[in-house]
């Protein structure tokens, strides 16, 4: 396997469903009701296998981690899921509010 096959991209992948949801639950400590009430909250929406079960990636286990870390310190699955995404929301809006800011720091120096 070299460092560009297709397997290796897909393992390097932060969005590719490499898990179940066993391995999943496994993984973040929890059980697979957890992943569904999240899926229910619309935090994560797992992919599905050719036979119709749910397959999480990586970057839909560390959304699901904080969650989780939300509700172990007592807030609600809902609560939890929608501080998530305001979260993430949040963290979005930054980052493009500082590509503009970069833009125009650009533009002014090159004006004069």
């Amino acid at each position: 396997m070299t460092a560009d096959s297709p397997l290796s991209n897909r393992l390097d992948d932060d969005d590719y469903p490499a898990y179940t949801m066993g391995r999943a639950a496994e993984m973040l400590g929890t059980t697979p009701g957890f992943l569904r009430a999240i899926g229910e909250a619309r935090l994560i929406t797992p992919l599905r296998s050719e036979g119709g079960h749910r397959r999480y990636s990586r970057y839909q286990l560390r959304i699901a981690a904080r969650a989780r870390e939300l509700v172990d310190q007592g807030t609600p699955v809902e609560a939890a899921c929608r501080i998530v995404i305001l979260e993430d929301q949040l963290e979005e809006a930054q980052r493009i509010n500082a590509e503009y800011r970069r833009a125009e720091a650009e533009r002014a120096a090159a004006e004069g």
